[in-house]
């Protein structure tokens, strides 16, 4: 699109050509019109009126032109260079998943994440709450992955509305959603969340059992303790006890007593880069130790369960050494507990959620 070398534009020019550039192939929000048009402003107010039509002339050339990607043999880097990503991420995508869905992971990581929540079933129902919501110009609809959730259309401060306010609804991502319907929590049973702050698993789970029951809620911080505490009161939930408790250790008061375990472990967070885009460039060299400790946090929170029980191990991490690595040596090393059912893998692309794990295993009679 240029007649002379990049190096020849002077810096300002050059800033306000990557800029526009920017706008017109990764910003939908923006129009092509608007994007050429504040830019040549944009010159003009920073004294480069001599490159008005310049800028002006590249812009619209590049607004009617397809993007064309650097390719080379080494799919890594094209993979890399296509969606600003590391190449050791994308390495690790690709060993993991295949190309294919590592492209279709690293394509959803920089979409802007639905907000989705659940219908605190206590209170209120999907046509209800959606209903109440549109009174005041929210629009939001019905999930067709799970009953009892629906999506907001746009992007919404959500702690402002009365709804929220009233208990009617808390914030909840489906595969969360999958995850704790994994646990088939029932009435009257004894449910532990071991890692449980800010605590949105234990409400759904107490929403399933319809707040009859008993839920032992952890976590290692205080101030998280009181976050869960705070949410469950706005929606009006009784039954869950918030401790602080570290869970790598256990607990020996609790032995043998629970129907259900929900050992949703930390993680390394990777199938939430949209939410977290910094998460891409962590050094993948504390993976080991994180995996170390999610071993020690489902062999001690297995402890607590009774014979026949369920345990869900769950991560919101795309990297097998923290997911079926985990379970397969915990199953080895544990001939007391077998798979439930095939662990479950949420990839982004095809399941519409954000990137999960989930493991549900049983205690033999």
């Amino acid at each position: 699109f240029l007649t002379k070398p990049l190096k020849k534009l002077k810096p300002e020019v050059l800033t306000i050509l990557r800029m526009g550039v920017y706008q017109l192939k990764f910003m939908n929000g923006v129009p092509d019109s608007a994007a050429v048009n504040e830019s040549v402003k944009l010159a003009r107010k920073n004294g480069c009126e001599y490159a008005c039509s310049l800028i002006n002339s590249v812009l619209r050339k590049v607004s009617l032109s397809e993007i064309e990607y650097p390719e080379t043999d080494n799919a890594i880097y094209n993979l890399s260079i296509k969606y600003s990503a590391p190449e050791t991420l994308v390495k690790h995508f690709c060993n993991d998943y295949g190309v294919e869905n590592a492209e279709g992971i690293l394509k959803l990581s920089l979409q802007r994440p639905k907000i989705c929540a659940k219908v605190n079933t206590l209170k209120t129902n999907s046509d209800e709450l959606i209903a109440s919501l549109n009174k005041c110009g929210v629009e939001a609809h019905k999930s067709d992955i799970i009953d009892g959730y629906i999506e907001f259309d746009s992007i919404q401060s959500v702690e402002s509305l009365d709804e929220y306010k009233n208990g009617l609804f808390h914030i909840q991502d489906l595969s969360s959603a999958l995850c704790v319907k994994a646990l088939q929590a029932e009435e009257n049973q004894t449910v532990v969340d071991v890692c449980s702050a800010p605590g949105g698993k234990a409400f759904t789970a107490a929403e399933y059992m319809n707040n009859k029951g008993r839920i032992i809620a952890f976590d290692i911080y205080e101030q998280r303790v009181d976050l869960i505490k705070k949410s469950a009161k706005r929606l009006g939930i009784d039954i869950i006890d918030a401790r602080c408790h570290d869970s790598s250790i256990t607990d020996e008061s609790l032995k043998d007593v629970a129907d259900r375990v929900l050992c949703d472990v930390p993680c390394s967070c990777l199938g939430t880069i949209n939410r977290k885009p910094e998460i891409k460039y962590k050094d993948f060299g504390f993976v080991d130790k994180l995996c170390e400790l999610q071993y020690n946090i489902l062999l001690n929170s297995s402890l607590y369960l009774k014979q026949d029980g369920l345990l869900v191990y769950s991560t919101c991490s795309l990297n097998k050494n923290e997911n079926e690595n985990v379970c397969d040596r915990f199953l080895k090393e544990n001939g007391n507990f077998e798979k439930f059912c095939e662990y479950r893998t949420l990839l982004p692309h095809i399941d519409n959620t954000d990137g999960f794990f989930i493991a549900v295993l049983r205690r033999k009679s």
